[in-house]
């Protein structure tokens, strides 16, 4: 499997060219911002764009998606949470898509948004504003950061330590690493450790 990173100063975001190999039909992930930099990065490794995966619907990591579709006929998926102005294949938690030979497990992992998803292909995991190196996705409040925490804790970070993590912001990363380092989560949750044992004792 091919994975290939686009960053783009608009938005701060991560776009993510997928495919088994050089040359077959290739999906994105999270099409933010498009340029010739990311057109000519499809191009030039004879890729056909077939398909494009959305972690969520905050403007950086969709935005880019009306000047994608003037150029390629691709059909997107994203969580039957959202809601857009375009057709889409809405997706669950759970649910395994194959798409351009590549078999992709959908993780829904609430908490940033309703509608976040991440994805994982093989050995890498996608994973949008939910987690982050060294942090995790903001939250509107505490309570929505609560199901952010419990939602990566139950079900990513039950998988395979050695897994590689592809953010939709910063730099890449690995499982393990984020068990080990990931100071948003061990500090989140060490309070919430001595909350439920403030409640115990009363």
């Amino acid at each position: 499997m091919n994975i290939y990173q686009h960053f783009s100063v608009v938005g701060f975001c991560n776009t993510y060219l997928v495919a088994r190999e050089k040359g077959s039909e290739a999906l994105l992930i999270d099409p933010g911002h498009v340029d010739t930099e990311l057109i000519n990065m499809i191009e030039t490794n004879q890729y056909t764009l077939k398909h494009v995966l959305l972690t969520h619907r905050h403007p950086s990591h969709s935005e880019g998606l009306g000047t994608l579709k003037k150029i390629y006929n691709v059909e997107v998926h994203a969580s039957a949470f959202s809601s857009y102005e375009f057709l889409y294949h809405p997706i669950e938690d759970a649910e395994v898509l194959n798409l351009c030979g590549l078999k992709i497990e959908v993780i829904h992992v609430p908490g940033h948004s309703l509608d976040s998803m991440a994805y994982r292909i093989d050995h890498a995991l996608f994973t949008g504003d939910t987690l982050l190196c060294g942090r995790i996705g903001s939250t509107p409040g505490y309570r929505e950061q609560a199901l952010l925490i419990s939602s990566i804790n139950q079900k990513l970070m039950k998988l395979d330590e050695n897994i590689l993590i592809f953010p939709g912001h910063g730099s890449a990363s690995k499982l393990r690493i984020e068990r080990m380092f990931n100071h948003d989560l061990l500090q989140l949750g060490k309070i919430e450790t001595e909350r439920q044992n403030w409640r115990e004792d009363e």
